[in-house]
């Protein structure tokens, strides 16, 4: 073989890409490392649910996994509605003090903290 035609790969290309650019490659590459929402059983989403109301009668933070579409995220709220018809769960966030609401269906774990 021909040592001649051996390059660096990538690495001869990065001194001329511009930040925005490497900023779209990093976004392509967490695209690629997306991680699906499983499916709950049944025993766990009454886990949840029980959690839920137990949260939002004493007035307890909890701490939520969340599935955002790409990863599994953690946010720690105060529960202050669950609306069964939406099928939604309102609080407000432990760290900004906003108003947050979450599907049902988005939550993968609950603890009480």
């Amino acid at each position: 073989m021909d040592n001649r035609n051996r390059d660096r790969g990538t690495i001869k290309w990065t001194s001329l890409m511009l930040p925005e650019h490497v900023e779209m490659v990093k976004k392509l590459w967490k695209e690629d490392q997306r991680v699906e929402k499983g499916i709950m059983d049944e025993q766990k989403a009454v886990e949840i649910d029980f959690l839920l109301q137990r949260a939002l009668t004493d007035n307890l933070t909890v701490q939520v996994r969340v599935h955002n579409g790409f990863e599994y995220e953690d946010i720690r709220m105060k529960v202050t509605h669950v609306n069964r018809n939406n099928h939604t769960v309102s609080g407000v966030d432990g760290q900004t003090k906003e108003k947050i609401r979450i599907p049902l269906d988005d939550i993968a774990d609950l603890a009480i903290l």
